[in-house]
């Protein structure tokens, strides 16, 4: 399996997840890639739950990512507090529902 990671992701991956925090998260999807919940409307992108040192599941991070399973990677899309945001627009996830769709092409 291989991780890919979008700009965004990159962008803000270190703000959220040290070095071992990044790499639990991915033996964490490489072990269940289905671990996320897919988000309606979205094409396949899912969403975890993910703790950080000072919040739980429920209140730390979330991972917004896609598994491609016929290529068999994880492209890891971005990744927030949720205290940041709480939902993604209808805007924002056709967004993510169009990069799917250009991935899968």
């Amino acid at each position: 399996m291989v991780f890919v990671e979008t700009p965004p992701f990159e962008r803000v991956r270190e703000n959220y997840l040290d070095d071992s925090q990044y790499r639990l998260l991915q033996a964490a999807l490489w072990a269940r890639p289905t671990l996320g919940n897919v988000m309606r409307g979205s094409g396949g992108v899912r969403k975890m739950r993910w703790a950080t040192e000072h919040a739980g599941k429920r209140g730390g991070l979330r991972v917004l990512y896609y598994w491609a399973v016929r290529h068999d990677h994880i492209v890891l899309l971005t990744v927030y507090h949720k205290s940041e945001m709480s939902d993604l627009a209808p805007k924002d996830i056709k967004a993510l529902r169009m990069l799917v769709k250009a991935l899968e092409d």
